[in-house]
């Protein structure tokens, strides 16, 4: 079963099959907001999938579930893809990135990523939401969403 080498959360990323990939803002793990319901502008959540030789040419189902802190589902889509061989026998990394375009989080705390291959889950990123106490700042945030 294909499984995931890597997968990260940035501001944004271009991924174009079998080239590098160009990601501004990677590594994203908390969000800041003064309010919440808190709408976040954009996200990428950026995905290698690593498929071994034999399970080229044939189509995967890829699913991405985000979990708020009491397990309901915020957000999620499914797709499927198909690594092409290159004929050398070798296994790939087929890199991917999902655009989220305003996504809404209802309350601060801690959310979840689950990305699923074939319906298995195979990675989880945690996505810390924070609300600073009134004063403080928002720095050590690694993204800060604008209120909306």
């Amino acid at each position: 079963m294909p499984d995931i080498d890597f997968a990260f959360l940035a501001d944004a990323a271009e991924t174009v099959p079998g080239q590098k990939f160009h990601v501004l803002g990677g590594g994203i793990a908390r969000i800041g907001g003064r309010r919440f319901p808190l709408r976040h502008p954009h996200l990428a959540l950026v995905i290698g999938l690593a498929v071994t030789a034999p399970e080229t040419e044939r189509e995967h189902e890829i699913r991405f579930v985000l979990l708020d802190p009491d397990g309901g589902e915020v957000a999620g889509a499914t797709g499927s893809l198909v690594a092409r061989s290159q004929r050398d026998g070798r296994d790939a990394t087929l890199t991917f990135s999902i655009d989220l375009w305003n996504l809404t989080f209802p309350s601060p705390g801690d959310y979840s990523f689950r990305i699923l291959v074939n319906g298995s889950e195979r990675k989880r990123l945690p996505l810390l939401l924070i609300k600073p106490s009134d004063g403080a700042g928002q720095e050590g945030a690694t993204a800060t969403a604008q209120d909306g």
